[in-house]
């Protein structure tokens, strides 16, 4: 994958002054650590070895600068410590908003094939470790470079030849450096994998809990999560692998760069080429020059778990939506509600069979239409179409006669109201949840919406009412109640066509007569489609269609249907056996 290196930079740009603020602070601090052992060295050899009744007087002006330049190297690296994570928190902060925002505009076919544990594990992990190459990558590289170089200029100043033989060493440490740094990028884009693998599966487990615990599956669950586990921890082995025997290299030859520089500078000193304040110094030195060295090879761990995160970060934001709006879509205004489907072939993978080929269906506005048919048969799928979840395979889906490709895709679903069998509730309270429908609803249309809903009395006897908080997903409510809510949303967005996906399905008979009542009212004037399991609730549709695995094989009233005892009719008498 080519690495985006435009892109990756374009995040500096907002806080552009402040990082270069931290790199000139850094390269301050950097430089006044190279002066403090120069002024240690002057003190030593030209001070104390000179003229001794002005040396007290020269040591401590000497020391008064070395206090003043310490003072302002630890006030430097507090700076750059503190605001240096800062704009690496900031560009986080910036690139996982990017990232989520991406994320609400992919399609519905991207959230079906990918797992919300390993989206999470995108949003959060992989962007902590490219924060931290974002301040530690510059800032690092800056301050290493300076005492790479400045000492090197030092130690040349010392000794010329000495200088050569350490540096005989860097080409295999650059060589090094090369080889370990691609294999753990391998190493570590495994790693991130394998913790994806490990929060998807927990995601699902967790979701899902009260199924296990209602199975008694909890040792089910155990195991897969430590097969996870496990893959994960054979990971992270290579890893650590991969690191212990490229840091142990450089440890070598480090180690081999100190006793020649202790060998060879013995020899200078008893060839009197240099002297003991010399060797010290450059001895120093060369701690300073293998230092970055040292530090580097270090970095190269954070510097690869970093770009791999980006790498990881740009692979979703390459990704397009499937569906979008067109350049100059058309914007609604009037919308009557007409539907039509003409010759629509839908598939949702091009290597899968076809839910559905060449279905035709004309729906006048304000009609009032069931959809029924056994499970599989592709009824929400139908329906899914019109609100552009999913793009036809072929044919077109006309909305008042024009193609809903053409339409601008958020007045298009502003226009359909869905009411799903899954019913999903946010985690706050019931006038959140219910405001969902319309952003913009004050606290009064919230309230008409439950009373609409029928759901206003039970509200009122939560804790606190409509600001009751309702938990994850609703789990202190039932299911009933949560159905409820739900329908309530859709009163208050107040939609020109009207889709319910089982809306029902959750009730008792007693609640379901009550809502009943409630969705026919708001039926009144919009165009409602209704996808029935339970066919005594779509007994006074205007129209019910029969839907099967061989496409739309009757259409008619409840009781045209019953008479002519076609499919309906057997699907009418085999849920009225099951229910008697």
């Amino acid at each position: 994958m080519h690495f985006p290196i435009k892109r990756f930079f374009s995040y500096y740009k907002p806080y552009l002054p402040l990082f270069l603020t931290v790199l000139t602070t850094a390269f301050i601090v950097s430089g006044i650590t190279l002066i403090l052992p120069l002024l240690v060295r002057y003190i030593t050899k030209d001070v104390l070895e000179g003229d001794l009744s002005v040396a007290l007087h020269k040591v401590y002006w000497i020391g008064g600068i070395m206090i003043v330049l310490v003072a302002v190297q630890n006030l430097g690296t507090y700076f750059v410590d503190y605001k240096g994570h800062e704009v690496g928190a900031r560009m986080e902060s910036d690139i996982r908003s990017e990232l989520f925002q991406h994320l609400q505009k992919l399609s519905f076919s991207f959230y079906d094939k990918e797992k919300t544990g390993q989206l999470m594990s995108r949003v959060t992990n992989d962007l902590f470790l490219l924060a931290e190459l974002y301040h530690h990558g510059p800032e690092d590289y800056v301050k290493y470079f300076v005492r790479f170089v400045g000492a090197f200029v030092i130690l040349v100043f010392i000794n010329v030849p000495l200088t050569l033989a350490v540096f005989l060493f860097l080409p295999v440490i650059g060589f090094l450096s090369l080889y370990f740094n691609k294999k753990e990028n391998e190493a570590l884009r495994r790693n991130k994998e394998r913790i994806a693998d490990i929060n998807a599966q927990l995601e699902d487990t967790l979701s899902g809990i009260r199924v296990v615990k209602s199975f008694a599956n909890e040792q089910v669950e155990i195991q897969k999560f430590n097969r996870e586990n496990l893959r994960f921890l054979e990971s992270r082995r290579n890893t650590y692998k991969v690191e212990a025997t490229f840091y142990n290299s450089i440890q070598i030859l480090i180690q081999l760069i100190t006793i020649t520089v202790v060998v060879f500078g013995s020899a200078s000193i008893v060839n009197q080429t240099l002297d003991l304040a010399d060797l010290i110094t450059f001895l120093l030195y060369v701690g300073y020059m293998v230092e970055p060295i040292q530090r580097l090879t270090h970095m190269s761990t954070q510097f690869q778990e970093g770009i791999t995160g980006f790498q990881r970060f740009m692979e979703i934001m390459n990704l397009k939506p499937d569906i979008e709006s067109r350049p100059n879509a058309i914007k609604l205004s009037m919308v009557k509600g007409k539907i039509a489907f003409k010759s629509v072939s839908f598939r949702y993978e091009s290597h899968l069979d076809p839910v559905f080929s060449n279905l035709s269906l004309h729906i006048k506005p304000g009609e009032y239409v069931a959809l029924v048919g056994p499970s599989g048969a592709g009824k929400t799928t139908l329906f899914s179409l019109i609100p552009r979840f999913y793009e036809v395979t072929e044919g077109e889906v006309q909305l008042d006669g024009v193609d809903i490709r053409k339409l601008d895709l958020n007045d298009l679903r502003n226009q359909i109201g869905v009411v799903q069998q899954d019913v999903y509730l946010f985690s706050g309270t019931v006038m959140e949840n219910i405001r969902y429908g319309n952003n913009e609803a004050t606290d009064e249309e919230v309230v008409i919406a439950a009373k609409q809903a029928n759901a206003h009395d039970f509200i009122m006897s939560l804790p606190n009412g409509y600001h009751a908080d309702i938990g994850q997903r609703g789990v202190k409510l039932s299911g009933g109640q949560k159905q409820r809510l739900s329908i309530a949303r859709v009163f208050l967005k107040n939609p020109s066509v009207l889709i319910l996906d089982e809306a029902t399905s959750a009730l008792d008979n007693e609640s379901e007569a009550v809502i009943k009542e409630s969705l026919e009212s708001l039926a009144k004037g919009r165009t409602t489609i209704v996808i029935a399991h339970r066919l005594s609730t779509i007994r006074n549709a205007e129209r019910i269609i029969v839907l099967t695995n061989e496409g739309m094989v009757e259409e008619g009233t409840h009781y045209e249907l019953l008479s002519r005892n076609g499919a309906y009719a057997q699907l009418y008498n085999k849920q009225f056996e099951v229910q008697y």
